[in-house]
């Protein structure tokens, strides 16, 4: 069943996601100050691919450093993702079968705004 969402989900919004991620990821990447946060977007990237069976979680020892990181992220590029994630998500919840992916859409809000400080794992999975 995770499959058959995976691929809904590629199709109907998480390919056009991914690419603002990548975008965000190469912008970030021209300056060497802020190749962490490009990490980071290209890390959420390969998540909106393919989110169905898959979390986020803190990641331990994610301190003080972690969070300025967040705020910075947020002033340039986190707002607008989210705002991405958000419009999407309204969009997909226009139609039955697209209550679920407007769901995750909506779930996805929280590590688009902050990002660092957080580990993608498989459902069930806990963070080491």
């Amino acid at each position: 069943m995770r499959t058959l969402l995976n691929v809904l989900w590629l199709v109907l919004a998480g390919f056009w996601l991914a690419l603002g991620y990548v975008a965000a990821g190469v912008i970030c990447c021209i300056l060497i100050i802020t190749i962490p946060f490009g990490i980071a977007s290209f890390r959420i990237a390969n998540y909106v691919l393919w989110p169905f069976g898959r979390t986020t979680v803190h990641r331990p020892g994610a301190g003080t450093f972690s969070l300025l990181g967040n705020v910075i992220w947020i002033i340039v590029v986190g707002w607008w993702l989210a705002l991405t994630h958000l419009v999407t998500g309204a969009l997909l919840m226009l139609t039955i079968i697209g209550i679920p992916f407007g769901v995750a859409n909506l779930k996805m809000i929280p590590i688009s705004l902050m990002p660092l400080g957080r580990e993608i794992v498989r459902t069930g999975q806990h963070a080491l």
